[in-house]
């Protein structure tokens, strides 16, 4: 389904080339500050025009069209419009016969019985994700004294990030990279284990993000070739306080206060120039294909703020079933 969460919920809709995309945001605890401005840091981060990036350039003013009184959320449905204005839906026929190799072209027309929109990607494309970056900065507003810090700290397996988008993008190719985010100051407590664990609740909106191809916390996959004594974080202290962080501020799918680590792998764009072969359904035969349009050569770029927004969005629904427990006992 396109919806998240118990009591911060989320639903976005739209297409790539439809007349706008957006969020429908309830549960927002009313008299939360709030204006159309707060918005402008989160999305400028995600807009294309930056190097290595697409030259779509949209407004991506935020229309808040309910839910929102003054500069505060009244705590009804607060519903949240993005106008799409620069699209060139041309650039996408040739993907009714020819699916891009790595896309959900093919799987996106079976799924829903060959009724999608497949102009831009339809709801397929990262496009969508300005939705999410739209809740995210809501969900940050229920999260008081927490901070994120998001980069990417690889990309096309390089530490030198725009040497190898630029050599990518050169070569009509693409790279994959790897998003870090750590948020301080979260407090210790956050979590419905089993099924809604931290852990739990934000590798599943992670993944909702188009590109995700792996999420690991703390030490990660490293901690499969250590010993207890090199993984365990040894306590100093009776508030809890560690040497280290080797789980990533989580035991036992709870928020512990330490600092939360997450790392995010994202793919290569599959929307590339240089040529691929991929099956036309109208020849019945293998063919070459090199996609055109405008695309990003390395999506991470402007996916590391929406990987922000996913993990805020469930630590903000976290948040309020805390305190939901906290008035019941």
């Amino acid at each position: 389904m396109n919806s998240s969460g118990r009591l911060f919920r989320v639903e976005i809709f739209g297409e790539s080339h439809g007349p706008a995309l957006g969020v429908l945001i309830d549960g927002i605890p009313p008299g939360t500050a709030l204006n159309s401005s707060d918005f402008s840091a989160d999305i400028a981060r995600r807009r294309g025009g930056q190097e290595g990036t697409t030259t779509r350039i949209e407004s991506d003013m935020p229309e808040i069209l309910s839910g929102w009184y003054m500069g505060k959320a009244s705590g009804t449905p607060m519903l949240i419009l993005f106008c799409n204005t620069d699209t060139r839906s041309s650039d996408y026929e040739t993907f009714r016969a020819m699916p891009r190799p790595g896309h959900a072209d093919l799987v996106s027309g079976i799924r829903y019985k060959g009724f999608a929109d497949p102009r831009g990607s339809g709801h397929f494309s990262g496009r969508i994700t300005l939705a999410l970056v739209a809740a995210g900065v809501v969900a940050k507003r229920i999260l008081p004294g927490a901070s994120f810090n998001t980069k990417i700290i690889e990309a096309g397996g390089s530490k030198d990030i725009m040497a190898a988008v630029k050599k990518a993008d050169a070569e009509g190719d693409s790279v994959g990279a790897i998003v870090e985010i750590r948020v301080s100051g979260l407090k210790a407590g956050l979590g419905e284990p089993f099924f809604d664990s931290v852990e739990g609740l934000l590798a599943k909106n992670l993944f909702a993000v188009p590109g995700v191809r792996a999420v690991e916390f703390g030490d990660g996959f490293a901690a499969a070739k250590m010993t207890g004594s090199e993984h365990n974080d040894p306590y100093i202290g009776p508030d809890g306080k560690t040497a280290k962080n080797g789980a990533g501020g989580i035991n036992g799918g709870i928020s512990n206060g330490a600092e939360l680590v997450v790392r995010v792998a994202m793919k290569p764009a599959s929307s590339i120039k240089k040529t691929q072969k991929t099956w036309n359904t109208k020849s019945s035969s293998i063919e070459e294909l090199s996609v055109p349009g405008r695309h990003d050569a390395c999506i991470a770029i402007r996916g590391a703020v929406t990987l922000e927004a996913a993990i805020a969005i469930a630590l903000a629904d976290l948040e309020l079933l805390s305190r939901s427990r906290s008035c019941t006992e």
